[in-house]
């Protein structure tokens, strides 16, 4: 099977045909439903929400946006009409489009925000292009595949002065805003060290790519699935689940559960890039001191650490450890041996010079270490919560993007979900480094085995392990331009 070349020759031209456009179209918009240049929107209480990825997760994004009571879902667009089924019945007035450069094109007029719910390495093409409409995004976590698009939708998000919100939706608990009114109230004293550990993958890594091709589902158009990523004939168990796993197309476990379980450190102790990473991961074996070399695949597990500057909440570097593959830091003494460990396979310690704290996945269930500590704990209230926490997430950026860019508060906004990517991402480099093979003296080694890699933040490279640097900007596939400002 051959790539369908017909589609991908066609992008070039829609992308410059958005670019020309979009002045044009918003002097023709009209109130009440459409965005009045970039940035501002019309004086309506009503939002129309086009949908790129509206199974899984992206089905539960929209009907959460409709549940708000002010956005209309307008638009649904999904490569895969199975996956499609439940928002088409769920939502029969939506127009619905298999291609979203096709439905950018045809109907941007109509569209005042795009919600991104596609798999990792489609979503900064897919939420770039709506951006440079003017439109609002909200765009699944992690924001990028690499560490470059994370840092262009960064800038983006201020030069198109859009309402943009990632979907980690636990940055609107209320667990981060008490952790940080216990840290500002010097409960802990200095934090130095974060552990976050997860017990995912929940999906198959640290395996070979099959070798059985599959007939693609005629309801999947598998070269639009693929978008920038190198073209590959269909196999079975990728799609819808497990692309995860695969390094073309997912994160693994780091982007999956990082924005989770890394968001209160940030917002806690206001980290921004890191400046170095090293790691280790797990290893498969498939015969007698054979290890199994799979570079495509995520590995199973992975311990890496990240070193990030002094911030103006810390009084030194802070230590991030970050664990997954179901791989835990040793329990703290504060804990009595029956008591649960973050929620038993997910959690976050912050470690400081007074004391210790602790949460569940999203932010959830903080407490202060020992657990006794809690008792007739009276901090004032210092930070204003989201009304309905988790769910209130998807409601705060409706009625952000209603109002207009920089008009209110979001819990994840691009600024602070652009370095928290990028973070994850980091690691990333790290773990992929470890399998980057090197011939010296006629024999393979791998220098990231035992490498701390450098970071240069301003130039957005490894100075001291090169061959890593080929993954903080990946190249797309033919027909799929680069992403530019």
């Amino acid at each position: 099977m051959k790539p369908k070349e017909e589609n991908n020759q066609i992008t070039n031209n829609r992308r410059d045909f958005i670019k020309t456009t979009a002045v044009a179209a918003a002097a023709f918009m009209i109130v009440p439903r459409h965005v009045l240049g970039r940035g501002f929107i019309a004086p309506s209480d009503r939002l129309s929400v086009a949908g790129i990825g509206v199974g899984g997760k992206g089905r539960s994004d929209i009907a959460m946006f409709a549940k708000s009571g002010k956005a209309d879902i307008s638009f649904l667009c999904d490569v895969d009409t199975r996956r499609a089924a439940d928002s088409v019945k769920a939502f029969p007035k939506a127009k619905f489009y298999k291609d979203w450069r096709e439905m950018l094109d045809k109907e941007h007029k109509n569209i005042d925000a795009v919600s991104v719910s596609t798999p990792d390495h489609n979503h900064a093409i897919q939420a770039l292009a709506a951006m440079q409409l003017g439109k609002h995004v909200y765009v699944q976590k992690p924001i990028a595949h690499d560490i470059f698009e994370a840092r262009i939708l960064t800038e983006a998000a201020k030069k198109y002065k859009v309402v943009t919100q990632m979907g980690n939706q636990g940055a609107s608990n209320d667990g981060t805003r008490i952790m940080k009114e216990w840290y500002e109230a010097g409960l802990i004293g200095d934090v130095h060290t974060i552990h976050a550990w997860t017990d995912r993958p929940v999906w198959p890594q640290g395996i070979p790519w099959s070798a059985n091709n599959a007939t693609v589902p005629t309801e999947l158009d598998w070269d639009l699935w693929l978008g920038t990523a190198p073209f590959k004939e269909y196999v079975n168990k990728l799609v819808p689940f497990n692309w995860r796993g695969w390094w073309d197309y997912g994160t693994g476990a780091l982007g999956d559960m990082g924005c989770h379980l890394l968001e209160a450190p940030f917002s806690v102790l206001g980290l921004q890039y890191a400046k170095d990473v090293q790691c280790s991961v797990g290893s498969v074996y498939v015969d007698e001191f054979q290890r199994g070399y799979f570079p495509e695949s995520c590995p199973p597990s992975s311990h890496v650490t990240l070193t990030f500057p002094k911030t103006s909440k810390t009084k030194g570097d802070v230590k991030v450890h970050w664990m997954d593959g179901g791989i835990q830091p040793e329990r703290p003494d504060e804990l009595a041996p029956n008591e649960i460990f973050g929620d038993g396979g997910n959690g976050t310690l912050f470690t400081g010079t007074k004391g210790k704290m602790m949460c569940d996945t999203y932010g959830l269930n903080p407490r202060l270490l020992p657990l006794s500590k809690n008792e007739n704990l009276k901090v004032a209230k210092k930070y204003a919560r989201v009304d309905g926490g988790a769910e209130g997430h998807y409601k705060q950026w409706v009625e952000a993007a209603i109002a207009g860019y920089g008009k209110t508060e979001l819990s994840s906004p691009f600024e602070v979900a652009g370095p928290l990517t990028e973070a994850l991402l980091m690691a990333n480099l790290a773990v992929r480094g470890y399998d980057v093979i090197r011939e010296e003296l006629g024999e393979e080694v791998y220098p990231g085995r035992s490498a701390k890699l450098l970071w240069d933040n301003n130039a957005m490279k490894i100075t001291n392990f090169d061959e890593v640097n080929q993954f903080v900007k990946r190249d797309y596939r033919e027909g799929w331009k680069a992403l530019t400002l």
